[in-house]
């Protein structure tokens, strides 16, 4: 039996730019056979580990991206990595999003920053699994344009699904819209019945989101949340991630609404 506290090594295939403080890890991670909105714990040796979400699609074999945030020790180092330099990998870990009993209907994607990240793991995968799924939106926003990430996915996702776009406040170069994401629930029209709403981002971001898709009827079963930025261990025994009788880690990241509005915790 394998020790799931000692992690693999594996090499770093590539690092992409998504942003001024986020980075794109490609790992020689082979067949993972993860689940959309899971995570990974990303180790640098010597300063530290950290959760990170799965941003490729399982339909991926040859690698798996982690995009990671510029905010603290640990990811200030894996932000100085290069290509052929080796960090260590444990999991898949946690409960990802409902794939199989979302099949056939429409979803409505809603991210926040780097919340964009888990959402791209399933976004990816229905794009290469076409036809199992009904229409897609997905609303995203950033406090500026260069903050926004996956940006060279745009026009792929654009020419397949209906993309809407929003920054917090004005940049140079930017002409879209200017606002909070939730503003941008008011430019979609989705058949409530017959969708589901994924959303990950800041707290904030997702308390209106979510007050917005109730404004709107969705039922609290059909409003699937990811609250991946909680954990610590990845496997239920630090406690760190503890919302009431739940491990964030084991029980989610992902969550439907109705299990978890009651924490006022996760809220913030």
């Amino acid at each position: 039996m394998s020790n799931q506290y000692i992690p693999q090594t594996v090499e770093i295939l590539g690092i992409l730019e998504e942003s001024r403080d986020v980075k794109t890890l490609r790992l020689d991670v082979r067949n993972l056979r993860h689940e959309p909105g899971q995570f990974m714990e990303l180790s640098v040796f010597g300063y530290g580990e950290i959760p990170v979400s799965i941003s490729s699609s399982p339909t991926l074999e040859d690698y798996i991206d982690l995009s990671v945030k510029n905010v603290g020790s640990v990811t200030s180092v894996v932000h100085e990595a290069e290509p052929g330099d080796t960090v260590g990998v444990r999991g898949p870990y946690g409960r990802g999003f409902p794939v199989r009993e979302v099949g056939g209907r429409d979803l409505l994607f809603i991210g926040g920053g780097i919340g964009l990240a888990p959402l791209r793991s399933f976004i990816d995968y229905i794009r290469d699994e076409r036809d199992g799924f009904g229409d897609v939106s997905i609303l995203y926003g950033a406090r500026t344009a260069d903050d926004m990430v996956f940006r060279q996915e745009f026009d792929d996702w654009r020419s397949m699904f209906d993309l809407h776009l929003i920054a917090d406040v004005e940049s140079e170069g930017w002409y879209g819209r200017v606002g909070f994401v939730n503003e941008l629930l008011a430019d979609v029209s989705p058949d409530i019945k017959n969708t589901y709403a994924v959303v990950c981002g800041p707290s904030i971001m997702m308390k209106s989101v979510v007050k917005g898709l109730k404004d709107m009827q969705f039922p609290d079963e059909q409003i699937i949340l990811s609250f991946e930025r909680r954990m610590k261990c990845g496997i239920g025994k630090c406690g760190h991630c503890n919302i009431g009788d739940r491990y964030v880690c084991v029980d989610g990241p992902v969550f439907s609404y109705d299990k978890v509005r009651g924490y006022r915790e996760i809220w913030g």
